[in-house]
């Protein structure tokens, strides 16, 4: 079985630097790869439901766009036809992420082509976007009965009867499950017998608590006061500032987290795992910090912190550089900041030794084709634009991009029927791509 967690890892960091577009690219070419990465279609549906909420955009105006590929999907599900209904819907919900109807569609067509893990992880998200959903919330049970964990099944259908008290297939779910939930509670306490020799009970029940995956934020806190009891008495433990530190973050509380791990490295100077994730604490608290001026309506301060997000995005890629000077990821990352923020010229500097490596090289091109449009070197970002585009010979998202942006540069250098052609190829799979249909129109 092939192992994706770097590459998920490196999505969820584009991700949680908010650079959305490039997380969603990173899922969709790895769910082409493997349709049933669970922890893949997971993070597709979060980044597109981030950058829904961060765009704001009218909803009407998604569904006109996708309107192609849901009405394509509707019609190849009812053919049987799932994997390929599959990726229509997913195509739909690029632009409509939200859409409860589509995204039950999406897990049901997953679920009958096989594709169970990625089928768990759209009715899970559908049962955080539309908690009330019986339908949602039975599929989601039966999915995480098929993927071997009858407990959290039961919960789901519980929470299908509180929606719907008189929904016949979950009460018989419920009924079944209950029995198994309870065989399987047996076997884990077989399990964790050796837990009896534990003498104090209360510890016995906090390191329960403390294994569990996930833990409710009453026990979070529980452990969190346990921990802060313990620390009054040895103000300079690190591991307590560090244990405190994991728990504040799960509490979504970025800001004093990264009180208690700038602290932990002054007793550690020189760390540099302490260093990256003060660095990544810090990047998750100024991002919080905006959401919060977002909020309250005050766009100056957003934009302050949000100037202060990019800089210190900036030194952190750096820093992490210096330590790793051979990563053509973290070149590309230091890249794309620059590229974000203007600085064209040092963006192509990175970029340039980001290609020489395989791994990194379509994306790299892409990325010193738009430094090289931006600085009006038309001729130069065709070229890269080219050589990125030979890394996607279907016309998946990256690829429509490419070919938009080559029609963009033929227009630009006068060469109408150049950009149609490059137009055509977006619009015979994708008529809603931003204004592909206008300029098919236009360019006559």
């Amino acid at each position: 079985m092939v192992d994706y967690t770097k590459h998920i890892q490196k999505a969820e960091e584009a991700a949680r630097r908010r650079n959305y577009d490039f997380a969603i690219q990173l899922y969709q070419q790895l769910l082409e790869i493997d349709p049933d990465v669970g922890a893949a279609r997971a993070g597709l549906r979060r980044a597109l439901k981030a950058r829904h909420e961060k765009k704001k955009g009218s909803r009407f105006l998604g569904m006109i766009k996708g309107a192609g590929p849901l009405a394509a999907a509707k019609t190849l599900a009812k053919a049987g036809k799932h994997n390929a209904a599959a990726k229509q819907l997913e195509s739909y919900l690029t632009t409509n992420p939200m859409d409860e109807e589509a995204n039950l569609l999406l897990g049901i067509c997953l679920e009958s082509g096989g594709h169970t893990h990625s089928a768990l992880a759209v009715f899970e998200f559908l049962t955080e976007v539309a908690p009330r959903n019986p339908e949602g919330l039975k599929r989601a049970g039966a999915m995480m009965r098929v993927n071997g964990d009858p407990v959290r099944a039961l919960e789901y259908y519980e929470r299908a009867l509180e929606a719907d008290p008189r929904d016949r297939d979950a009460i018989k779910a419920r009924k079944d499950l209950s029995a198994e939930a309870a065989l399987s509670r047996s076997r884990f306490d077989e399990v964790k017998h050796s837990r009896e020799q534990i003498v104090d009970k209360e510890e016995a029940v906090r390191l329960e608590k403390s294994q569990r995956r996930h833990q409710s934020e009453g026990d979070l806190r529980q452990e969190l006061e346990r921990l802060e009891t313990s620390f009054a008495d040895d103000p300079s433990n690190v591991d307590s500032m560090l244990a405190m530190a994991d728990i504040l973050e799960k509490l979504r509380d970025p800001e004093a987290a990264t009180d208690l791990v700038q602290r932990a490295l002054s007793y550690r100077k020189g760390s540099a795992d302490l260093a990256e994730r003060l660095g990544r604490l810090q990047v998750k608290g100024l991002r919080k910090a905006i959401a919060r001026a977002d909020k309250a309506g005050d766009e100056q301060e957003a934009d302050r912190l949000e100037a202060q997000l990019r800089e210190l995005e900036l030194v952190e890629t750096r820093r992490r550089l210096e330590l790793t000077p051979g990563d053509a990821t973290l070149r590309l990352s230091l890249g794309r900041v620059l590229l974000s923020q203007g600085k064209y010229d040092e963006a192509a500097a990175e970029l340039q030794k980001a290609v020489a490596d395989p791994r990194q090289a379509d994306s790299a091109h892409m990325a010193l084709a738009q430094c090289f449009q931006e600085k009006g070197f038309l001729d130069l970002a065709r070229s890269e634009y080219e050589k990125a585009l030979t890394g996607h010979p279907g016309v998946d998202e990256t690829a429509r991009e490419i070919l938009y942006n080559l029609g963009v540069i033929a227009e630009a250098e006068g060469n109408s029927a150049e950009a149609r052609s490059f137009y055509a190829r977006i619009f015979e799979v994708d008529i809603g791509y931003k204004d592909v249909s206008a300029k098919m129109e236009r360019l006559k």
